[in-house]
């Protein structure tokens, strides 16, 4: 039962870094359009938050995968996609006809926050990098 309850873990740690590494590859890749629409936001520094949010997304998608660190990074990731629901997807503040979408998104992130802090309050198994060191102390 323990093998299977790992290859869960793992599935669901490759499944929450499905939502934020290609994000964030994607916001590289295209720069120029991640830097205007974050202008768009009213955001400030817009010239770091882009390449904070970049690294965010990478490096947190690739550490979910590989189960390192997993719990500090399940915990920061929670609260950034809190934050970046409150910003990207403020349902409230979108016109009538975005509202739709823009709570569909919202609650969808509220749901892989969810996800993110069972994540943290479990830890990513022994299918991990965490779970390697763990055999090894």
């Amino acid at each position: 039962m323990k093998n299977f309850e790992n290859v869960l873990n793992l599935l669901g740690r490759i499944a929450i870094a499905a939502l934020f590494l290609p994000a964030g590859l994607n916001k590289l890749m295209g720069i120029e359009g991640t830097t205007g629409y974050f202008t768009s936001l009213g955001l400030p520094a817009v010239a770091v938050i882009v390449w904070v949010v970049i690294a965010i997304e990478i490096l947190g998608g690739l550490a979910l995968i590989l189960g390192y660190h997993t719990r500090f990074v399940a915990i920061g990731l929670a609260i950034f996609t809190v934050l970046a629901s409150i910003v990207g997807h403020a349902f409230w503040a979108a016109p009538v006809d975005a509202a739709f979408i823009a709570q569909l998104l919202f609650f969808k992130n509220i749901a892989v926050t969810g996800g993110l802090l069972v994540l943290a309050s479990s830890g990513a198994g022994s299918i991990s990098i965490d779970g390697r060191k763990t055999k090894t102390e």
